[in-house]
């Protein structure tokens, strides 16, 4: 599949969104693993499942509930990916970033993803917050991109420039938001792998030694094609456990721990993402 025809797939979804929903959102939201409780704070919400949206990609993780939720929060009104699809999943990139195009067709300018994430950097703990301040892309550089294939010079360009891939204005909402309610605020690169395997030692020992701060398997393709498009993106991990490349004997991380741990953020990160809409 080409960009163009993932532009006719994503007008004709954007148009089926429509016709079930009496919002025009311009802010979109994609919730990760644990994390999808937000969406229940959203007023008189039109409630939208996958399977009623034509090429939708059906997530198969447990915690990503699969469907949209558009109404209104902090006075916006935002379309909630609530439950995201995953390159292990099985799909091919044009599918794992047709919603973000679909948001685009809509009309959606500014776009915030969150993700659970394994804490590389060795001040970080689970439990903590990461501001997204740029990102590795380990598939984009083995072949996989996003956009590879014909361009469609009416989204965006050949060569888009990716150094604010995250809106720094954006970032600084945040930052205003996390001091104003006395909240810790990490910030880092976040390496993005394939899974669904958990990394080794060594590989994290390697992700530590280029930069990266946090390593998820999402988020990364869906800010490339936002970026491609125009679309201003603030990325935010939560930190579900701590990636040592030094473990001790005995040591396991499961998806549960990964569950759990974005359980207990839920209320931080609510607050956290509050603040940033108050500001938009």
């Amino acid at each position: 599949m080409t960009t163009l025809d993932s532009a006719k797939q994503a007008e004709i979804a954007a148009e089926a969104i429509r016709q079930q929903t009496k919002y025009h959102p311009t802010i979109g939201l994609v919730l990760g693993s644990g994390l999808s409780e937000l969406a229940d704070s959203i007023q008189n919400p039109d409630i939208i499942p996958y399977e009623k949206l034509p090429s939708w990609p059906q997530s198969t993780v447990v915690g990503h509930s699969g469907r949209l939720v558009i109404g209104t929060l902090q006075g916006k009104t935002v379309l909630v990916q609530q439950g995201r699809t995953h390159y292990y999943e099985g799909y091919d990139m044009e599918q794992i970033t047709l919603p973000v195009r679909v948001m685009h067709a809509l009309g959606i300018e500014t776009l915030i993803v969150t993700n659970a994430a394994g804490g590389i950097n060795a001040n970080f703990n689970p439990g903590d917050i990461m501001l997204i301040t740029d990102h590795i892309n380990f598939l984009g550089m083995a072949g996989q991109n996003p956009l590879r294939g014909p361009n469609d010079e009416r989204i965006g360009p050949r060569f888009p420039d990716m150094i604010e891939t995250y809106s720094f204005e954006l970032r600084e909402m945040a930052r205003k938001t996390a001091v104003a309610n006395n909240l810790t605020l990490q910030e880092g690169t976040y390496a993005y792998v394939a899974g669904p395997s958990f990394e080794t030692p060594a590989e994290l020992r390697y992700l530590r030694t280029v930069g990266a701060d946090a390593v998820g398997m999402s988020t990364v393709p869906t800010a490339v094609v936002a970026r491609h498009a125009g679309m201003k993106t603030l990325g935010i991990s939560s930190i579900t456990n701590k990636a040592d490349p030094n473990p001790k004997p005995g040591t396991v991380v499961t998806h549960d721990e990964v569950m759990e741990t974005g359980k207990q953020i839920i209320p931080r990160l609510t607050t956290l993402l509050r603040g940033v809409l108050d500001q938009l």
